[in-house]
């Protein structure tokens, strides 16, 4: 097969946008589950020098916080998939009520893009008379497949990246030395958050040295206001 007659999906599949959905849940629920897990490691190994509370803590962190990542990203994109429901079904209903003045709301739209009035009717009729209602919901809407948004998919995404995420810190508080554990859970976490960034600026196309910044410099203000809260409250169990 020539380059000419490559199937057009082959094209769509090159395009970054396409992992967009679930990029952003998983990459969203790791760094939660180093930054969220670490912090809270950190925060009980300066205010304690047995390895026990800090794995006890590190444990809870981790199993609660998967719960609460796959919960919440369930129920907000549930959310946005409601409403788009809801806008599709006004949609048809105005397709049954008013067709003429959604004919001419979808020429509209083509010829604010650019097209010439009577191309863009002409446009706006062709597409009608294929598929009304995916023509309104693509492009006066703008619900795509790409966009779309799966509540199922975003939830277990996110949920087992956080756990993922949430295990590597766990890890250092089971096998590096209990002494200077806040250290080493700082050093490893910020790795592991580089690491991160890094595949996730490469999976998404972006700048790799500017996703790298971003993410070390949260992870630090995050990890460091909780090792202060640690030692300011430490009790030295």
């Amino acid at each position: 097969m020539t380059e000419d007659t490559k199937p057009i999906d082959d094209y769509l599949d090159n395009h970054y946008i396409h992992k967009s959905n679930w990029l952003r849940a998983a990459v969203l629920g790791a760094n939660d589950g180093i930054l969220s897990t670490a912090s809270l490691a950190i925060g009980v190994a300066t205010a304690s020098h047995l390895r026990e509370p800090i794995i006890l803590a590190t444990v809870a962190g981790l199993v609660a916080g998967a719960l609460s990542m796959a919960a919440g990203e369930y129920v907000s994109v549930s959310s946005q998939t409601d409403i788009e429901k809801a806008d599709i079904e006004r949609e048809k209903q105005e397709l049954e009520d008013m067709p003429e003045i959604e004919l001419q709301r979808l020429a509209d739209i083509y010829e604010e893009r650019g097209l010439k009035k009577e191309t863009a009717m002409l446009v706006a009729k062709e597409l009608t008379e294929h598929d009304a209602l995916g023509a309104h919901i693509r492009d006066e809407l703008g619900i795509n497949e790409i966009s779309q948004a799966n509540p199922i998919q975003a939830a277990i995404a996110s949920g087992s990246a956080f756990t993922f995420g949430g295990a590597l810190p766990l890890l250092v508080t089971l096998f590096l030395p209990i002494k200077h554990m806040e250290y080493y859970l700082y050093g490893f976490s910020i790795l592991f958050l580089i690491l991160l960034g890094a595949i996730a600026a490469k999976t998404g196309g972006s700048n790799i040295f500017k996703a790298v910044i971003r993410i070390t410099f949260w992870g630090t203000v995050a990890m460091g206001l909780t090792a202060l809260v640690g030692y300011l409250f430490g009790v030295s169990v």
